[in-house]
């Protein structure tokens, strides 16, 4: 029988990462549309990192601060201080981030054993949350950020850990070929250069004593369903087979494009946005290339000379954000950019360092493209308005997506050195020009404006959103019924 959707009570755990925690607060914010309570669990600086919360919605939706716990001896003081989030931290210190993570787990009992939710929700890092679940018979569903032919390419839990790993993956060469279990032609695989990393940081140890990979199988196997950041309109084959090799219900929950808030439209009316608002006005229509790798990629001084000289090289209009390198002046940014960039490129295009107002950018009617890492999210914004994609990815699934969009034919990917990755002011240069002005990309540049159709369809988003909320309510009643299948 369905329960009354105010007695629905469901507790988010997202990872200490902002491209997880945004699309996890994304979809609270759905849920609590549609009049679920929902507890989204962060720590006290994520949480005032984050979007401000509408306050029509503060009944059914609650910011939990869980302060972060302090590294013990031999640890302490391997984490700077205030660090909350990998943002904060060099990559070669998420390790630790990791062990604070995990000392969560003894508050987060304490928060389950007070309010007893119907389902926990849970990140790919929390692998300790299945034990609390089930100490109190709480069903968890596991949510990932991840679109379905990164978790199909990864295969099921038993092929991320333990005897299973060591067999389909036991080296990073067998990370560059399609798995048995994709019974379908596709030509998303890793390359060398990604392999190399990938393997190294999916299934190799880490301080934390528990891979990463280790974690996703402990949760994925425990849960009672999968839900993904996607829909079958994008990836039906990769979606249909992954809920085949799981097992169990696998529940497309939409690709939540972004809404503008109140704050963001303050923000924009405020300098330096209010004179680059004014600039954007002044460009041709789909003319210039937005540039911008997310919050979590971090370029050595090499990789910013060749991004520069290539955009400049292209002659195309751009607005590039650029987040300030670890190794850079706190007090002379200039240093960051070749020399003469800024007079070369001046008038045709504006640097800006730190944070930016990436939809509000991106809805914007003079960008037509972007270079970018290929994160979900940025792919989600970029293509609801039907622009041209140019490919740079780096690391976690942003390969697999590239080469999803490319076997779409959604976009072009950066030409690379096959073995070190690097990449140069040349490719840069042919990769921006031929998804903007190249005839030869037309038919590019014609899909993504296709795609824009579904990918910018909120009607159809909130719709697959409001079956995982029927589901919520309902539980296997509702995938028994065949509703929420794809």
């Amino acid at each position: 029988m369905a329960r009354d959707e105010a007695e629905i009570h469901v507790v988010i755990l997202p990872w200490l990462a902002f491209g997880h925690m945004t699309p996890f607060l994304q979809l609270s914010i759905a849920l609590a549309k549609l009049r679920i309570h929902v507890s989204f669990i962060s720590t006290p600086r994520n949480i005032q990192r984050l979007p401000k919360i509408p306050s029509t919605l503060a009944p059914f939706l609650d910011l939990v601060s869980f302060p972060l716990p302090q590294l013990q001896p031999p640890a302490a003081g391997l984490l700077p201080e205030n660090a909350e989030a990998t943002v904060d931290v060099p990559w070669e210190k998420v390790q630790y981030l990791k062990m604070a993570y995990d000392l969560l787990q003894e508050p987060f009992k304490n928060f389950i054993a007070e309010k007893l939710p119907n389902w926990i929700i849970l990140d790919i890092a929390p692998y300790w949350a299945s034990d609390i679940a089930r100490d109190f018979n709480i069903p968890t569903i596991a949510y990932s950020i991840m679109p379905a032919v990164a978790l199909l390419f990864f295969g099921p839990p038993e092929c991320l850990a333990g005897e299973g790993q060591r067999k389909v993956r036991p080296t990073p060469e067998s990370l560059t070929v399609s798995p048995d279990w994709i019974d379908f032609e596709s030509k998303v695989t890793c390359k060398h250069f990604e392999a190399i990393s990938l393997h190294a940081g999916l299934y190799g140890k880490n301080a934390s004593g528990v891979s990463d990979a280790e974690r996703a199988a402990k949760i994925f196997k425990s849960a009672r369903a999968m839900a993904i950041r996607t829909c079958p309109e994008f990836e039906a084959d990769y979606l249909n087979t992954y809920e085949k090799v799981m097992r169990k219900p696998v529940i497309p929950v939409g690709l939540l494009p972004p809404e503008q808030s109140k704050d963001q439209k303050t923000k924009i009316t405020q300098e330096p946005w209010n004179s680059i608002f004014k600039w954007l006005d002044q460009q041709e229509p789909k003319s210039v290339v937005y540039v911008a790798f997310g919050s979590e990629t971090k370029f050595t001084k090499e990789e910013i000379d060749e991004l520069a000289y290539g955009i400049e090289l292209s002659g195309l209009p751009f607005f590039w954000v650029l987040r300030k390198p670890d190794w850079a002046n706190d007090t002379d940014f200039h240093e960051i950019l070749p020399t003469g960039f800024g007079s070369r490129t001046a008038g045709r295009g504006i640097v800006h360092i730190g944070w930016a107002p990436q939809w509000e950018i991106l809805a914007h009617s003079s960008i037509g493209g972007s270079l970018y890492h290929v994160g979900l999210s940025s792919t989600v914004e970029s293509l609801q308005y039907g622009h041209s994609l140019a490919f740079l990815p780096f690391v976690a699934d942003q390969p697999l997506n590239a080469r999803l969009l490319v076997e779409k034919g959604l976009g072009i990917e950066v030409e690379r050195d096959e073995l070190d990755g690097k990449f140069s002011r040349k490719g840069i240069e042919t990769a921006l020009r031929k998804v903007m002005v190249s005839e030869e990309s037309e038919n590019v540049r014609v899909r993504a404006r296709e795609a824009a159709a579904f990918f910018g369809d909120r009607k159809l988003h909130d719709n697959y959103v409001r079956m995982f909320a029927e589901y919520l309510k309902n539980g296997d009643e509702q995938q028994d019924k065949g509703e929420t299948k794809v």
